[in-house]
């Protein structure tokens, strides 16, 4: 107690002289009374919200927007945050993760070193310091934790470890949106393992894989573990936790037979077979006024998939050509990973003609000081038709490496709805999902550019591999809300919820008002995490904040119910019911353990 901060009575002091270790119940520093709450609950969303949870997450006083991407959380939404975050200290430690802390701010050199200081784009925020020396404020710490791993890993024997951070990101996002969705800073659980081999690393990615789904479940959630796009991180394999919801900016694809998942920037399909043919001479055609695929099928009575779609897109390095398939469209991500390029742009008529192409009638044929990526759909065929690179004019029996030169090929189409599944052959299924986690097998490529090394068992020096894996929690505690509200607010899960019980008194007269009192020390002398409002507000006002906050169990004292000795108890989902006051405790027991 001479400490100043405790409350409440301990259950163990073990002390000699002035020195202490206090063993504590939680009891007395988990209340608090809505009258001394600084909060704030909103009848109205602000115009710009657009999903129902970023609304609710503002409405119920969650957290405020102070600039484009930028929020500071309020008391509420920083106990939910706090929640979060010890569900994940616990899932990471369970599967031996370390906890550590790295700094936001770091010198320009270790990026340089990896080589993301030139490659990321204007998202990475740069700055200088009053010694004109160059930093960045970090959107990820790949860079830190191997300068950390080099600094300290000379042996095999220090091999494998894994260590983890809650910590706040930078990110100089270009369209922040969607609440807590697309944040310029945001805090995340990122965690790094170091291996001393890929089959090291095999065998302890399925963990973390685990431990996610072990966290979102705690968080009720449920999602989906899809193949994704490494992006910028790099790497090999890659999955991301996606929670199916109208609100998503991403898009998940799946298969209800197989139970085949990916992102679309990954996703996979089954392509329908053309006939083989003897490639045959080609033949200029002349085609007035004719551009779109749709009119040129119609032209030459044959179905799209018999036509070369060509796009032009400008990139860091030039221009790229993606020649694919008429019936297919051009995924960005796969284009990008397969040519090398970042940053792809469709190029605009003006590039084009500084190149010489003529919009509408764009082919690879006779292309020059332009890559050229073909989908593996064009070079397993023959006889496309394809733009003459000039005006009316389009070339039939055109044939991939015969009359162009590929300079890259690889699967750059984007999956469509219905595609056959790949493994099972049923048709597939898109849906709109939020990206909650991310997870990458990043193998050497940020320990041998910057040389984190060690000694194996025969003295040879090796680069370490590495793994990585990511959650946002602003999203995560914005996701909760999306999977977890009705028509009146949110329906906390009990694992992440600010409080466990509402207590409300309604009408209070004296001996409501005690029996409430009485009712809010037993609740936290029992070890419940209870929110009381006391205030003098109506009985309409206090039911509606309740279930707008949405708590797991409210618990309503008012002068109808005491006068029989009962009390009203209700789940969050469920229906109210009555019990005696003095088996209050037991029953809000019973539907905390369920």
């Amino acid at each position: 107690q001479q400490l100043g901060w405790y409350h409440g009575p301990p259950s163990l002091c073990i002390g000699t002289g002035v020195f202490y270790i206090l063993i504590r119940d939680t009891g007395g520093f988990l209340a608090m009374r809505m009258s001394q709450l600084f909060f704030r609950t909103y009848r109205e969303a602000p115009s710009e919200a657009e999903s129902d949870a970023y609304k609710l997450v503002v409405r119920a006083g969650l957290a405020r927007q102070i600039a484009s991407g930028i929020f500071t959380f309020m008391p509420l939404g920083w106990r939910v945050m706090r929640r979060i975050e010890e569900i994940i200290r616990q899932e990471m430690e369970a599967i031996g993760g370390q906890e550590v802390h790295m700094p936001v701010l770091q010198p320009a050199e270790l990026w340089q070193e990896s080589g993301r200081y030139d490659a990321i784009g204007s998202e990475l925020f740069r700055l200088k310091d009053r010694n004109k020396r160059d930093f960045v404020l970090a959107m990820t710490h790949e860079e830190a934790v191997t300068e950390m791993a080099r600094g300290i890993v000379n042996s095999y024997r220090q091999l494998p470890f894994m260590v983890f951070q809650i910590q706040t990101k930078e990110r100089d996002e270009p369209r922040p949106r969607g609440g807590l969705m697309r944040l310029r800073e945001f805090t995340m659980k990122d965690a790094y393992s170091f291996h001393d081999t890929n089959e090291d690393l095999d065998r302890y990615y399925p963990l973390v894989v685990q431990a996610y789904l072990n966290i979102f479940k705690r968080c009720g959630l449920n999602v989906v573990a899809a193949d994704a796009d490494p992006g910028m991180m790099g790497g090999n394999d890659s999955h991301e936790f996606i929670q199916v919801s109208e609100a998503g900016e991403d898009q998940v694809v799946t298969c209800p037979g197989c139970g085949y998942a990916a992102n679309l920037e990954a996703a996979v399909g089954k392509l329908m077979a053309l006939p083989q043919e003897e490639p045959k001479p080609m033949e200029a055609v002349a085609t007035p006024d004719i551009k779109s695929i749709t009119d040129l099928a119609e032209f030459f009575k044959m179905g799209p998939e018999r036509f070369l779609k060509t796009m032009v897109f400008s990139g860091q390095n030039g221009l790229v050509a993606a020649a694919i398939r008429g019936d297919l469209e051009v995924n960005l991500a796969k284009l990008a990973r397969v040519s090398g390029q970042g940053d792809l742009q469709l190029a605009d008529e003006d590039t084009l003609i500084k190149a010489g192409l003529v919009q509408g009638f764009v082919s690879p044929v006779g292309l020059k000081n332009i890559t050229i990526i073909a989908d593996t759909s064009v070079t397993e065929s023959f006889n496309f038709v394809a733009g003459g690179n000039k005006v009316d004019t389009h070339i039939k029996n055109v044939v991939a490496g015969r009359d162009f030169r590929v300079h890259h090929t690889g699967d750059i189409a984007e999956v469509a709805e219905g595609q056959s599944c790949a493994a099972c052959g049923q048709p597939l299924r898109i849906d709109c999902g939020i990206e909650l986690g991310h997870t990458f097998k990043l193998g050497l490529k940020y320990s041998s550019t910057m040389g984190a090394t060690f000694q194996d068992k025969d003295g040879a020096s090796r680069p370490i591999v590495m793994g990585c894996y990511g959650i946002g929690l602003d999203r995560l505690l914005q996701s909760v809300v999306d999977g977890n509200h009705d028509a009146s607010g949110i329906i906390w899960p009990a694992e992440v919820a600010p409080y466990q019980v509402a207590l409300v008194s309604l009408n209070p007269d004296d001996q409501v008002s005690a029996a409430a009192e009485k009712l809010y020390n037993d609740l936290k002398e029992a070890g419940f995490d209870a929110l009381y409002d006391d205030r003098a507000e109506s009985a309409g006002v206090k039911l509606k904040d309740a279930d707008l906050i949405g708590l797991p169990v409210r618990i309503v004292v008012s002068p109808k119910t005491l006068k029989e000795g009962q009390v009203e108890i209700k789940p969050r989902n469920g229906e109210f019911y009555r019990v005696a006051l003095a088996e209050a405790i037991q029953s809000v027991s019973g539907l905390l353990k369920n």
